[in-house]
């Protein structure tokens, strides 16, 4: 180790006096310190998207580009608010944000950071199969046909652990059946919602948060605004069954899509799909915070 160390201090010696650079010494401390550093960033990062802070995140990158317009123009009244809020604001993320914080806490000491730090292997994204999406294509217009009230939430990228946790564990693979016999009238289970990971429904009786859109039609109902509710706090896929009408929608990305044939529908299920692919843990991260803009084209077509 001290050898190698001694390599690049020299050649890092070499290169500054090459091209007149100045002379930074570092030690392996430094090193040390930046890795440490890096792959706290990274954590914080990935917490940030895999939560609902992704969204407050974005919104507090656009008020520090205010704020810098305000610096280099010198307006004076917007840099004054901005200080004298400042205080206040972290403390109300700490306070509105305190689960998740909590929680981010509990999985940091529960993991393997040596090994968490220098694996760039492959990872394997949680997807589901061509056969689950059959599956849950047949449930849908079946439930439509005898008009049987459904609501399916197909987790993406954005973790829905919070709402799982409001509901009875099942953990089970996906099938028609399943489905069918869960939302069944009078059933234990058939209030709610259903969270679906890759090929295995999680939970049923899951607590959705509604949706406050003033765009949306007076006529949609709770289950509705439900499903489009999941839809802008995260980047899920959710399934609707009307139970007066027994029409097939879909929620995404706080849109909803009424009254689809299954084609359309097997269309948005492979598109999600397809989206899960198997890459690096650099790769993803870099997939991962890239602008949803093509994603909202493309649900668009």
């Amino acid at each position: 180790m001290q050898n190698f160390l001694g390599t690049l201090s020299q050649f890092y010696d070499n290169a500054t006096g090459l091209f007149g650079m100045p002379d930074i010494s570092f030690s392996f401390v430094d090193i040390v310190e930046i890795l440490i550093i890096s792959f706290l960033f990274y954590h914080i990062l990935l917490w940030i998207k895999n939560t609902r802070a992704w969204n407050l995140f974005k919104g507090i990158i656009v008020i520090l580009l205010f704020v810098l317009v305000a610096a280099i123009f010198q307006m004076n009244t917007i840099l004054w608010l901005a200080e004298n809020t400042l205080s206040v604001g972290l403390t109300a993320l700490v306070i509105i944000f305190q689960p998740e914080l909590r929680k981010a806490l509990e999985n940091l000491g529960g993991k393997n950071v040596l090994g968490k730090l220098f694996d760039f292997g492959k990872v394997e994204e949680n997807k589901f199969s061509d056969h689950t999406i059959d599956e849950l294509i047949k449930a849908c217009y079946a439930m439509g046909k005898v008009k049987t009230g459904a609501l399916i939430v197909i987790e993406d990228e954005i973790l829905l652990n919070e709402y799982v946790r409001t509901g009875i564990d099942i953990d089970a693979i996906i099938s028609s059946q399943l489905l069918i016999n869960i939302f069944e009238k009078n059933t234990p289970l058939h209030d709610g919602a259903v969270i679906v990971r890759g090929d295995r429904v999680v939970s049923a009786t899951c607590y959705l948060p509604l949706s406050d859109s003033m765009t949306l039609s007076k006529d949609l109902g709770t289950r509705h605004r439900a499903a489009v509710g999941i839809s802008e706090v995260s980047d899920s896929l959710t399934l609707v069954v009307s139970e007066e009408t027994g029409k097939v929608s879909i929620a995404m990305r706080g849109q909803i899509y009424r009254n689809v044939n299954a084609d359309f529908l097997r269309g948005k299920l492979k598109y999600l799909q397809n989206r899960n692919q198997q890459v690096t843990k650099l790769g993803l991260l870099k997939r991962r915070f890239m602008n949803g803009k093509k994603d909202s084209e493309n649900l668009g077509e």
